[in-house]
């Protein structure tokens, strides 16, 4: 399904990055700063992965380790899947959807362009929605009318026995 709204119209261009030799104790008082959730590592202005609040606290936190020891490179996640800035927005919604995920990293040429997260998602509402509501609304239709040939099938096979 294509909803003719790309990834770029609704990602953040400019997400908060950090370089990968900072402090998990820098990086949490960067997020409550800037109000986010996740931070993009960066090593010599190259992207090399992204840390979220649920890395601190399962990586460090629980794990009770010192955040002023350890690095936002030892507990950042470097394998993550991608997506371009031309792609349909369904593909986006699908792919963080199949991968249980909540941030994207929106990539061109193999430089980050931007970062796409479920709220930048919502910002597309109500124009987002309603197309998805509607698609919905159709396919629930052809659902419910592909049961009724079915049983009106089952019934005239039925009859002539």
């Amino acid at each position: 399904m294509k909803t003719g709204f790309l990834v770029c119209d609704a990602m953040t261009q400019r997400p908060i990055s950090v370089e990968y030799n900072i402090t998990i104790a820098k990086c949490a008082e960067i997020m409550a700063e800037s109000h986010v959730s996740t931070l993009i590592v960066k090593k010599s202005n190259q992207f090399v992965g992204l840390l979220t609040e649920k890395d601190i606290v399962r990586k460090v936190v629980a794990e009770e380790k010192d955040p002023s020891r350890i690095l936002a490179s030892e507990i950042a996640e470097t394998d993550f899947p991608t997506i371009a800035p031309e792609k349909d927005i369904y593909d986006a919604i699908i792919l963080m959807r199949d991968k249980n995920i909540r941030h994207l990293p929106v990539m061109s040429k193999k430089a980050l362009v931007g970062f796409l997260t479920g709220k930048d998602i919502l910002k597309l509402q109500p124009q987002l929605f309603e197309f998805l509501a509607d698609k919905i609304e159709l396919r629930e239709w052809e659902r419910k009318i592909n049961l009724l040939k079915e049983e009106q099938a089952l019934f005239n096979s039925q009859k002539r026995l």
